[in-house]
């Protein structure tokens, strides 16, 4: 496979993923670092860094826009739950 086609089935995939997650807003940020050890956030810093690597200019709130489908301050009001203390418990044990 060329290069180029690579990257496009890589984007392709990346969309999906972004879109998927869109469709699971229940899928809440705290059990994906739990279950996976990632979350929407660290997606958003990814794809800051990558803009970054190739001279783009991004912030962090642009690339969570980006990620979120909003800005981050709309999903975290319309979206986010407050974390159970079990859920902070898994996050805390996961990340000794």
């Amino acid at each position: 496979m060329d290069q180029q086609t690579q990257t496009e089935l890589e984007a392709a995939a990346f969309r999906t993923l972004l879109a998927h997650l869109d469709k699971r807003k229940d899928a809440q940020n705290i059990d994906m670092m739990n279950l996976a050890g990632f979350c929407r956030n660290c997606l958003s810093k990814w794809y800051m860094a990558a803009a970054h690597e190739r001279d783009v200019p991004m912030d962090y709130d642009q690339a969570r826009e980006h990620i979120y489908g909003m800005p981050y301050a709309e999903w975290k009001e319309k979206y986010q739950l407050e974390a159970t203390p079990e859920q902070l418990a898994a996050f805390a044990n996961s990340h000794k």
